[in-house]
């Protein structure tokens, strides 16, 4: 096995990972060397070239940054396609967030975030349909990097503050296989009026579509597809 202390570890996902034949590779670092330079050698060193192109995002011990961002030994660093939108809940007096492999339950979500002290609660379902750009969807397929996902959930409830008055917030998000007309997202928002609620509650899910390390696969009749492929949305993949 190699040695992390001489080495850095790069992860691919979703359909980086299937065109690379690996989830990681190893790569022996040199003095100065930058998140481009490693990703360079991480292509050498895979099954197949993963071929990452202009829309892929650079995460350095969970954290986004730029190619151009020097490394050290041991760091981590995964390569995130266009998102599509098991840890442990990050679940505070005002907030609870999970991400799990287990069938969605709006109803304690809901409970958790109603309180006397608000007047509106809103809760969204993301629920998987049959069909989608003329084609019949069998089921879809969740991969998440954790706890990333669950830190960037974290920091836009944040931003979600920072910008309306809210009460209590719980999200919830699938992984794995989602059959027709289960649940793959929950979002459940508390205020004290209906607007801030409604507003909050969309702008979560436009922001978890930028930002959060979620992918999606579409597994179709005649193929299947991940969800903001890089080479081209909506192509099948190989």
């Amino acid at each position: 096995m190699a040695n992390s202390e001489q080495h850095i570890t790069v992860l691919f996902f979703a359909v980086l990972r299937q065109r690379a034949g690996t989830r990681s590779a190893q790569i022996a670092i040199t003095e100065g060397m930058t998140v481009d330079e490693v990703i360079a050698e991480a292509r050498k060193a895979t099954p197949r070239d993963p071929q990452p192109d202009s829309s892929v995002m650079l995460a350095l011990n969970g954290e986004y940054v730029k190619g151009d961002q020097t490394v050290s030994a041991g760091d981590e660093i995964a390569l995130i396609p266009p998102v599509s939108g098991g840890s442990d809940d990050i679940k505070t007096n005002s907030d609870w967030v999970f991400i799990t492999p287990d069938e969605l339950d709006e109803e304690p979500l809901t409970e958790f975030v109603t309180t006397g002290a608000d007047g509106a609660v809103v809760i969204f379902l993301g629920v998987t349909r049959d069909h989608n750009a003329g084609r019949k969807v069998k089921y879809l397929d969740y991969e998440a990097y954790q706890p990333m996902a669950e830190n960037k959930i974290a920091e836009i409830i944040e931003e979600m503050r920072d910008k309306w008055e809210l009460g209590q917030i719980a999200i919830a998000h699938r992984t794995g296989r989602v059959d027709i007309g289960e649940t793959s997202m929950v979002v459940a928002v508390g205020s004290a009026h209906r607007r801030p609620a409604f507003e909050s509650a969309l702008y979560f899910v436009d922001r978890l579509k930028e930002i959060v390390p979620i992918w999606k696969k579409e597994h179709l009749e005649d193929g299947e597809v991940w969800i903001g492929e890089t080479s081209g949305s909506g192509q099948p993949a190989e």
